[in-house]
């Protein structure tokens, strides 16, 4: 399935990592071809001499091409363009992943992004150098948006399958029967209380952040639409460009705190393993009071 505004040119591109420009002229396919065939030569002739010409001419090709200013933009550009098909791939996927009201809101922000970009198209040449700056912002926004809205249906996701009322009737039912309790099993139990009550925190904690997605994501759909608006008449492309600045440090900020609520989860960890081993210890301490007779 495709989507409006979702191409190589609408998803940002991440910068090329350090490269490696000798394993990148050693790798070149005509080089393979041109050590293959000196190989095959020397076979067929049965001497080594092609062999030991084509090392000679391999080390100066190395010491030569990887330090060529034209060989480097060729393969940054190539790199560049991978990235470029990797994020869409991954921003694609993230959108078919969506369910069909998200999926519906992000293709209505792509037709507005591409509305922008068609009527700041038709402005005075002077005006078309802000252009490109205007369509990396608009690019920007778009991929940001969407992970907002995977972040949106995830958090959605867990709010259906988790029923804060049930933790709490969980943690009353708990401490009720705390003091009947065997002291192993209260050892367990007010560990179980303690993780509970994590989850409770942690369920506002979603809650609170699914209220500061919904509004980001609205935020964006309507500082577009006023963009779109605004692009049939406006003649200063400079001021659309600072709007839409703004707007993506804020879909940033929004994201890192997206992330920062994720990594809560991953404090559970550490309380469930000591649960684990509380459980494993009165197991084991249960079995030593065992014996089986001969």
């Amino acid at each position: 399935m495709a989507f409006p505004g979702l191409s190589n040119e609408s998803v940002p591109a991440d910068k090329p990592e350090d490269i490696n420009f000798f394993k990148e002229a050693f790798n070149l396919q005509y080089n393979w071809i041109a050590l293959a065939g000196a190989v095959a030569f020397a076979l067929a002739s049965g001497s080594v001499l092609p062999v030991i010409l084509a090392a000679g001419v391999e080390l100066m090709y190395l010491a030569v091409v990887p330090h060529n200013s034209r060989f480097q933009r060729l393969v940054r550009s190539r790199k560049l363009l991978e990235q470029q098909r990797q994020n869409q791939q991954k921003l694609g996927e993230l959108v078919r992943n969506l369910p069909t009201e998200m999926q519906n809101r992000f293709i209505r922000s792509a037709q507005v992004c591409s509305s922008i970009r068609s009527n700041f198209a038709q402005f005075s040449s002077t005006s078309q150098i802000f252009l490109e700056q205007i369509d990396s912002r608009l690019q920007g926004l778009l991929s940001g948006y969407a992970r907002l809205l995977g972040s949106a249906a995830q958090q959605q996701q867990y709010m259906k399958t988790t029923d804060a009322n049930d933790i709490k009737r969980e943690i009353a039912g708990l401490e009720r029967m705390l003091d009947s309790d065997p002291p192993r099993v209260q050892e367990i139990n007010r560990k179980r209380i303690e993780i509970l009550t994590k989850r409770q925190e942690k369920f506002a904690k979603i809650c609170e952040n699914r209220k500061v997605v919904d509004a980001q994501c609205a935020a964006v759909e309507d500082v577009l639409m006023l963009v779109r608006d605004q692009s049939v008449t406006m003649r200063d492309p400079q001021q659309v460009s600072d709007r839409l600045e703004n707007l993506v440090h804020e879909v940033e900020q929004t994201e890192q705190t997206v992330q920062q609520v994720e990594a809560i989860f991953n404090e559970m960890s550490p309380d469930l393993e000591g649960l684990m081993s509380l459980d494993d210890s009165s197991l084991s301490s249960t079995a030593a009071r065992v014996r089986i007779p001969n």
